[in-house]
């Protein structure tokens, strides 16, 4: 059954209950007289409760109406939590560098408001031992105790070994908290983009003040040059070059 709203020449009633576009309360009026003021109005008129006698009817612009909802029904998924339940397998006999980075992972997904599904995985003589798999998972729920807190105790599920840890933080504070630091970390990369920029301006600043002084002392030294090349040639006596010829 269609629970798309009956609009205009739809609705076949002889009174309805009229309701303004403002949400003032007309009252009973005919069907004719609601759709005539909502023509007046250039507005539609829509049947919000079908069910009551006799049936009411709004006034309003349902394209604006629409897409206002339409934007809080996105709004409502962008903010819905969904609880993810992640897994992470290990070996009871896992080395130490790997169990750090197996521990990592789980840490990440708690910190993000994520359930954990650990799994030691047996074989072999190794399901003959599940104490091995029992020790394991308890330094793991004790590595992550701030963050995370054992939902499901360890229990043997044939060759394998499960324990389900829950977080602390709820999903919700988790995506606001990562909200708020993706938040931060724009704003201070805008702040060392801007302070970045003002470096690179000052340095060139710098650069094309001292290109600018060193110019004008060359066009200064030129003439000074030139001065003093004339004085020592005016203090040269007459008939020195020929004297200087005579001896060559």
């Amino acid at each position: 059954m269609s629970t798309e709203p009956r609009i205009n020449d739809r609705i076949r009633v002889p009174e309805v209950r009229l309701v303004g576009p403002n949400g003032e309360q007309v009252g009973i009026v005919s069907i004719q007289d609601a759709l005539r003021l909502a023509q007046e109005q250039d507005l539609d008129l829509v049947e919000v409760a079908a069910t009551a006698r006799p049936p009411v009817v709004k006034v309003m612009d349902y394209g604006k109406y629409k897409y206002e909802s339409a934007l809080k029904a996105r709004e409502a998924r962008k903010n819905q939590a969904h609880t993810v339940i992640k897994e992470m397998k290990l070996r009871p006999k896992i080395d130490p560098h790997d169990y750090e980075t197996k521990k990592g992972h789980v840490v990440r997904f708690l910190k993000a408001g994520d359930k954990v599904k650990i799994t030691i995985m047996f074989r072999g003589r190794e399901q003959s031992r599940p104490e091995l798999g029992r020790r394991l998972l308890s330094k793991l729920a004790e590595d992550v105790a701030e963050l995370g807190f054992v939902e499901f105790a360890p229990k043997q599920d044939g060759r394998n070994m499960i324990m389900v840890l829950g977080p602390h933080k709820k999903k919700t504070e988790a995506m606001a908290e990562a909200r708020a630091a993706k938040e931060e970390r724009k704003a201070g990369l805008g702040g060392r983009d801007a302070e970045h920029a003002e470096s690179a301006e000052a340095v060139e600043q710098a650069e094309t003040t001292e290109a600018v002084e060193q110019t004008e002392a060359a066009v200064v030294a030129a003439p000074v040059e030139q001065a003093e090349a004339v004085v020592a040639a005016a203090a040269v006596p007459a008939g020195a070059d020929q004297a200087t010829e005579e001896q060559s």
